[in-house]
């Protein structure tokens, strides 16, 4: 009689169970990369919003005074609130303006933070 050469149940049994942890942890590592992923597109539209509120600020006439402003945008169907706070500096004609830019569920975790500055354009008080 032949007798056939095979996987006992213990060796399958072992098997499976290292097959399991390496696909709990490949999946793992593919959570967290869809993750981060997901986050660094929320940064990314984040300061595309400070950088359009900072170039509208350069742009706006009058010259925006001294104070915090606030307000909504929507970047890539993204909808984002930024807050800016103008502040003065040593030379009269420049102003500092700080951007924060969160999502609407979570204000007080910003984003994306950018800070400019602002000239005085020609006449302006």
């Amino acid at each position: 009689m032949t007798r056939t050469r095979g996987f006992t149940l213990v060796e399958i049994l072992v098997a499976l169970a290292i097959l399991a942890i390496a696909l709990t942890a490949g999946m793992r590592a593919l959570v967290q990369a869809s993750d981060s992923a997901s986050a660094l597109k929320a940064r990314t539209l984040a300061l595309w919003v400070a950088q359009d509120r900072l170039a509208a600020a350069q742009i706006a006439r009058p010259w925006p005074g001294v104070g915090p402003y606030a307000g909504q945008a929507t970047q890539a169907n993204a909808d984002f609130v930024w807050r800016a706070v103008v502040s003065a500096t040593p030379n009269p004609q420049f102003r500092r303006i700080d951007i924060t830019v969160a999502e609407p569920g979570a204000p007080d975790y910003a984003l994306a933070t950018l800070t400019g500055f602002l000239g005085n354009p020609a006449g302006a008080p």
